[in-house]
């Protein structure tokens, strides 16, 4: 498959981690945790202790296959600082979406050891906080960057996105 001014495509591994963690990260929000109290409810912590974890897993290999086996479809041509951007904006969204799964883990750590009313806990909820909150908006920005890209028609939204390619005429 000819891309319009980028050969470069991600791997179909690599497509299957970004679109996976974009599920498995709707599902997380979905069912994210609206009370605290919630966790007294030991089948539910449980649950959310073993999904973060495999969530963790996942984040980690994710992070270990795309460093170790992709390059940016990012075109040769691209201005250095649109290239430093799209690498903090990427590696931002492994750092907070490893602080969201590691803040939240603490925060269920902390509520088991009876810790449900303390000042520590509600730092590390505030942090946990933070960090989904800066995770959306580098999100945000991962949007709107692919958007560009699309209408730009260089060849890094084709690179990863499965539908409405660059070269359709849709």
């Amino acid at each position: 498959m000819s891309l319009d001014k980028n050969d470069s495509e991600y791997s179909k591994i690599a497509q299957l981690f970004h679109w996976g963690f974009v599920l498995l990260f709707v599902y997380g929000v979905a069912k994210q945790v609206d009370d605290i109290n919630q966790l007294e409810d030991a089948s539910f912590l449980r649950f959310e202790i073993i999904f973060a974890l495999i969530f963790l897993f996942l984040l980690i290999t994710r992070l270990i296959y795309m460093k170790t086996t992709q390059k940016t479809s990012l075109p040769e041509d691209t201005p250095k600082i649109q290239k430093m951007s799209a690498k903090i904006v990427h590696n931002g969204m492994y750092a907070m979406l490893a602080g969201t799964i590691l803040s939240g883990l603490l925060i269920g750590y902390l509520f088991w050891l009876g810790y449900q009313d303390s000042f520590i806990i509600n730092i590390v909820i505030n942090m946990h906080e933070l960090s989904i909150n800066l995770l959306y908006l580098l999100i945000g920005i991962h949007i709107f960057a692919a958007t560009f890209h699309r209408l730009k028609k260089d060849g890094v939204w084709s690179s990863m996105v499965p539908f409405f390619k660059e070269n359709d005429k849709n």
